[in-house]
């Protein structure tokens, strides 16, 4: 069912500069404004013939340590902040052109790209868009992780996570969406780690531009980060700010209540092409939940599981 809403750009085009956080390198990044029914979209102007790339995700290649899009042989590696940042500031139509294979890092969080859509003007356009709602429970699986969707006239996430760790034991939100909420509550949430995991990462090629400046790093005695957290919940914020870049991947605003638990980049991409698949083979959205499918994703058996 959908639920109509007016569609944003920005005013401007606005710029920045930063590092990847897997690659290390420099990247520059602007984003642009695009007229209405445009959707979101990147761009590599590095390579030849500078190849777009559509935010949905049937262009999710990768999950394992971010979310990466690519379409014909290019992509963009850790979009999910910035996906984050546009869904909770509701810009629909937006042109991210970007010179490296990975979007900068900043601090680890969304506040450095919701403080340049703030400074480049966010624009009604006066073009209504189309929200997604399911009007039925509809729940997937992986392991002992799951999310769960209930139908709600709201956007509403309720996390938890469970680590073997005293500082991140079985820690619970629920966000409530608005545009001032997502601002308050989860923008500034940082990405975290544990420090055995960054060193291995590194010797791997993998978080070279990782940093106490990027991300909140943990070992067995505590938090390494001098200034310490933003929010005494930081780590499950900042997983609700994932799922959030991850659920704008559908393609347009989405609204329900989603409770998810320990959930990450691979599941929260399986459960969006699920409601995508389904929207596309049954008019009835209420059908899809009717059957349970089977899939394999890197050879790992996922169940979607009827409601």
């Amino acid at each position: 069912m959908g639920m109509r809403r007016v569609q944003k750009t920005i005013e401007n085009r606005i710029e920045c500069n930063g590092v990847g956080l897997h690659t290390g390198k420099e990247v520059l990044l602007s984003l642009n404004p695009l007229p209405p029914d445009s959707g979101i979209w990147f761009r590599r102007v590095d390579l030849p013939h500078k190849p777009y790339i559509k935010a949905t995700a049937n262009h999710v290649t990768q999950t394992s340590l971010c979310t990466v899009i690519g379409n014909n042989g290019s992509g963009v590696s850790t979009v999910e902040h910035l996906m984050s940042a546009l869904a909770g500031m509701g810009i629909h139509n937006i042109l991210v052109e970007i010179d490296a294979p990975e979007v900068p890092i900043f601090d680890g969080s969304a506040q450095h790209f919701v403080e340049l859509l703030q400074e480049a003007g966010i624009k009604n356009q006066k073009v209504s868009s189309e929200v997604f709602a399911l009007d039925k429970k509809f729940s997937i699986s992986q392991e002992d992780k799951k999310i769960t969707y209930y139908p709600n006239k709201e956007l509403i996430v309720s996390f938890t996570i469970d680590f073997d760790h005293p500082l991140m034991k079985e820690q619970e939100y629920t966000f409530r969406f608005s545009e001032d909420n997502f601002v308050d509550e989860i923008s500034r949430a940082r990405t975290f780690g544990f420090l055995r995991d960054v060193e291995a990462m590194k010797k791997c090629g993998y978080a070279r531009g990782g940093s106490l400046e990027n991300a909140v790093v943990i070992d067995e005695n505590g938090i390494l980060n001098p200034e310490g957290l933003r929010y005494p919940n930081e780590f499950v914020r900042h997983k609700i700010l994932d799922f959030l870049g991850d659920l704008y991947l559908y393609g347009m605003p989405v609204r329900g209540h989603f409770v998810v638990y320990k959930s990450g980049h691979t599941l929260n991409n399986l459960f969006i092409k699920a409601l995508k698949n389904g929207k596309e083979k049954k008019d009835a959205h209420s059908d899809f939940q009717e059957a349970s499918l089977s899939m394999s994703v890197n050879q790992r058996a996922f169940t979607i599981l009827p409601a």
